[in-house]
């Protein structure tokens, strides 16, 4: 990503938008955006293009109204993400959406992505401009000072910081019928860890874990929990669990760390999240400045989260799309 300096001409266009006043309300114009247009026919093609998708038309059966607000939202949203790009001359390629996308992902199938947002009515190129928008704010706050929590030193101290929570365990149980031969097991065990899947398959079950499984510390089951923490490496213990005929038998293989490289990309997610709540005020601010001005024939537009009919709200790559309540009241002319 690239990020630059605020120009005099970006830093100008907030006076030149404010020099816009009076009641904007031409038939022919879905939408103001500044000195900006979203026209009817122009909203119109844009909604023809999507219905042009089954998957898309189907979801908008029965309402059209609430779909049209919907396109309208995006389109308002496209354009004042456009003016925050320009404003604080920041830009995201595609490469780099491509690249964010398929991070984002991690492995899943982008096509079933895809195909679970026409189910809401959105197409491929939502999900994109999703992606971006989201880039884009994070490029806003690093424009601005705010991005910091991103760069490379301060994901490692963070790291360094929280290391002891991403602590994995090699972990398995079984249920056996009595304490004696829960002992009996633990002993065998703690003298030869390797032999977990020979000693498990004597004990099958539906609770019995077939071989050493890794676990993080937070994914161990609850009444495993505090036994497994105080464990040292190859070790095992007993417990009774209400509901559970016979003694649970627990043993911990190996515990390991993983390293910075593992844990990258949850660590640069989290992060992530204020420093995209900073680019997202940012945002607010533009299109506060710009003043947009909805025809009443489609609603009115407030707050920054696209709503379907039924109130939800609709989640594009695990991000809140920024678009309007088509039932919310907002700016007029």
């Amino acid at each position: 990503m690239r990020t630059r300096r605020p120009t005099a001409v970006a830093l100008g266009l907030v006076a030149a938008v404010v020099a816009l006043t009076g009641c904007r309300t031409s038939p022919n114009v879905a939408a103001y955006v500044g000195d900006e247009q979203v026209t009817v026919d122009e909203l119109q093609a844009e909604v023809d293009e999507r219905l042009a998708d089954p998957a898309i038309a189907e979801a908008a059966a029965g309402s059209e109204a609430d779909y049209t607000r919907q396109v309208l939202t995006l389109l308002l949203r496209e354009r004042v993400y456009a003016a925050a790009e320009e404003r604080y001359d920041v830009e995201v390629t595609d490469a780099e959406v491509d690249a964010f996308v398929v991070q984002a992902l991690a492995g899943q199938d982008a096509e079933a992505l895809f195909a679970q947002a026409a189910a809401q009515g959105f197409t491929r190129e939502d999900v994109l401009a999703s992606a971006r928008q989201q880039l884009v704010r994070r490029e806003l706050a690093a424009a601005t000072g705010e991005g910091g929590a991103l760069d490379e030193a301060s994901l490692r101290a963070r790291y360094e910081e929280v290391r002891g929570q991403f602590e994995q365990v090699e972990l398995g149980y079984l249920v056996v019928p009595d304490q004696a031969t829960a002992d009996a097991v633990v002993a065998e065990l703690t003298a030869d860890p390797a032999s977990y899947p020979a000693v498990a398959a004597r004990f099958p079950g539906e609770i019995t874990l077939p071989a050493l499984q890794p676990r993080a510390l937070a994914e161990v089951p609850a009444p495993l929990a505090e036994g497994v923490t105080a464990a040292a490496p190859n070790s095992g213990f007993t417990v009774t669990v209400p509901d559970v005929p016979g003694v649970v038998v627990a043993f911990v293989g190996q515990r390991t760390i993983p390293s910075f490289e593992e844990v990258r990309t949850q660590l640069e997610n989290e992060a992530a999240a204020g420093v995209e709540e900073a680019g997202a005020t940012l945002v607010g601010d533009v299109r506060t400045d710009l003043g947009i001005t909805v025809n009443p024939r489609y609603g009115s537009l407030e707050e920054d989260v696209v709503q379907v009919s039924d109130g939800g709200v609709v989640d594009l790559l695990g991000d809140d799309p920024a678009a309007a309540d088509p039932t919310a009241t907002g700016s007029g002319g």
